[in-house]
């Protein structure tokens, strides 16, 4: 009689069973969290704008298919176009002149020839603009010297060119200058072997291998031209970002500014997968066996001193003309800060006593930012690689949309959810760190993805046949390993929070000024001597981090 009710009793367990949670240590239920949180995060701003798009509705789509819109579009193409083929043709001559010639003085060239890297779009643009823009100090001594009045516009499409340009080469100077320091060089010794020139083995040998690092690089360029918001608008023109601005913030007609943004985005996904399809199916191994050995330089003979005027100019421009500008504006703006001292309330102050409330500010939310993206990134990377299921594999590649985002649709989003849903953290410090968060992430994931690929896993899986405990594992083994990625990352988010403009004058808490709002301040007024010194600073500080990764290579 008991045993009749076995199969009903066997069913109800079963059933109590099915409905309980799975059985997971403690630490997978921490990831998967981070896990959702993450997914969470990166999806408010793909939601905000097709919930803005739909509740504009015609509207929307009339403000997209407008000629204006359509004019923008083609503004904005065609620069980052333009810049990201400039960026090529100073990359690739310079990055091979710095690494496989005997250039004079190599190891100078190829250091100074990343630091522009530091200098914020928006500093150069108010640098170039005092240097080249009329009345500024080239008219002033041409003038001076030779009675001339006028010079070309800087204003407009080639001004943003060239500064854009000269502040976003390193990206891909970088990435194929560490391409060419890895080229096995025995497929360019068996090509002049086989009688062909030096020209010819680059063109025919050396360039197909450096497709990768030029596709690579000018992935990053584009983004950044299409992301850039401080340049254009201080060079006077109309790509997205600055029409989105203004729409936000004059006409505060957030719905327009939210379709608008809606296109650049889209153009964002556009280039993304353009790259994707790019890449295709080659392959670029080495082919011979064994360590990787470096190919003797180059000799340029004749050549050595055309070599060495270009890769001059180009320091020249990029680096040594807005060095000693930003040093002229600081020696100005120090004159005015003490001629302000001894008259009292005069406005042409340079404001010095403001100066350390933003650097306090600019390094702790910096220093906020990094240690916060490192402590979501760990996990991300950790279970991608060690565990690459389909989940994991889904969080790590949705952590990646918002380094495609421009910043200032991320700061909309939030904006639209802060103001409507969560009006306690709007204009707060931790809204400012998620927009951070969502920007930056990418960076941390990637250099430590990089570092735990370097590890070999039977490392961790002696550490536990010793006894150790997953979380010993993670403490004693791989975190020493993978330290020096990780901190790499971390110095490359604190390098990009100090420099972001349009997140944080959109989220800023009240009364909160750091260092880069502080020099927009000045230089969208055109106080150009109270704007030396923050800028500095900025500079100063954003230099930090680039010398710790420099030394980190290095050793």
């Amino acid at each position: 009689m008991l045993n009749s009710f076995a199969p009903l009793t066997q069913l109800r367990q079963t059933s109590r069973r099915s409905w309980q949670l799975p059985t997971m240590p403690w630490y997978r239920w921490a990831f998967l969290l981070v896990g959702l949180g993450i997914i969470s995060l990166m999806l408010l701003t793909p939601i905000y704008l097709l919930v803005r798009a739909a509740e504009t509705g015609a509207a929307a789509r009339e403000l997209i298919f407008s000629t204006r819109t359509l004019a923008t579009l083609g503004r904005t193409v065609g620069l980052s176009a333009g810049v990201t083929l400039a960026t090529i043709a100073i990359s690739v001559p310079l990055a091979w002149l710095t690494t496989c010639t005997d250039l004079p003085g190599r190891r100078f060239w190829s250091i100074s020839a990343t630091l522009p890297l530091v200098i914020p779009s928006y500093v150069a643009a108010y640098l170039f603009v005092t240097v080249f823009g009329p009345k500024g100090l080239l008219q002033e001594l041409l003038s001076a010297l030779f009675g001339i009045e006028s010079i070309p516009e800087i204003y407009g499409f080639p001004g943003a060119l060239l500064v854009l340009t000269l502040i976003s080469y390193p990206y891909t100077y970088l990435s194929v200058r560490a391409a060419l320091r890895r080229l096995d060089p025995s497929q360019a010794e068996a090509a002049r072997s086989l009688g062909l020139s030096g020209w010819a083995t680059f063109w025919r040998i050396t360039l197909p291998q450096l497709r990768p690092a030029l596709v690579a690089g000018s992935l990053l360029v584009s983004l950044y031209v299409l992301r850039d918001f401080g340049a254009v608008t201080m060079l006077r023109y109309n790509t997205f970002t600055r029409i989105i601005y203004v729409q936000y913030n004059s006409l505060f007609d957030r719905a327009q500014a939210a379709a608008l943004a809606l296109i650049l985005v889209v153009l964002t996904v556009s280039i993304l997968l353009l790259e994707r399809r790019s890449r295709g199916r080659a392959r670029y191994e080495r082919l011979s066996a064994g360590a990787a050995r470096q190919a003797r330089p180059v000799a340029l003979g004749k050549w050595r001193w055309p070599a060495l005027f270009f890769v001059g100019s180009v320091v020249l421009v990029a680096l040594i003309i807005p060095a000693g500008t930003l040093t002229y504006w600081v020696i100005r703006g120090l004159r005015q800060d003490f001629v302000a001292n001894a008259l009292a309330g005069s406005a042409n102050v340079s404001q010095l006593d403001a100066l350390w409330p933003a650097a306090w500010n600019s390094l702790s939310a910096g220093f906020l930012a990094a240690v916060l993206t490192l402590l979501l990134a760990l996990p991300v990377a950790i279970m991608a690689v060690r565990r690459p299921n389909r989940w994991n594999q889904l969080v790590e590649q949705i952590t990646y949309t918002g380094f495609a985002l421009p910043g200032i649709v991320i700061a909309l989003a939030l904006v639209f959810f802060g103001a409507r849903y969560l009006p306690g953290l709007y204009q707060t410090l931790p809204m400012l760190l998620a927009a951070y968060v969502i920007l930056f992430l990418p960076q941390a994931i990637g250099s430590t993805r990089a570092s735990l690929l370097q590890v070999s896993p039977s490392l961790e899986e002696a550490g536990r046949s010793l006894g150790y405990k997953p979380a010993e594992v993670l403490r004693r083994i791989t975190l020493p390993l993978v330290s020096p990625g990780v901190l790499a990352g971390g110095a490359l988010v604190f390098l990009t929070v100090m420099k972001e403009l349009p997140a944080t004058l959109l989220l800023s808490p009240l009364g909160f000024t750091s260092l880069a709002t502080m020099v927009w301040s000045n230089i969208s007024e055109a106080f150009f001597a109270q704007a030396a010194i923050p800028t500095l600073l900025l500079i100063l500080l954003s230099s930090l981090p680039l010398a710790y990764m420099t030394i980190k290579e290095k050793h």
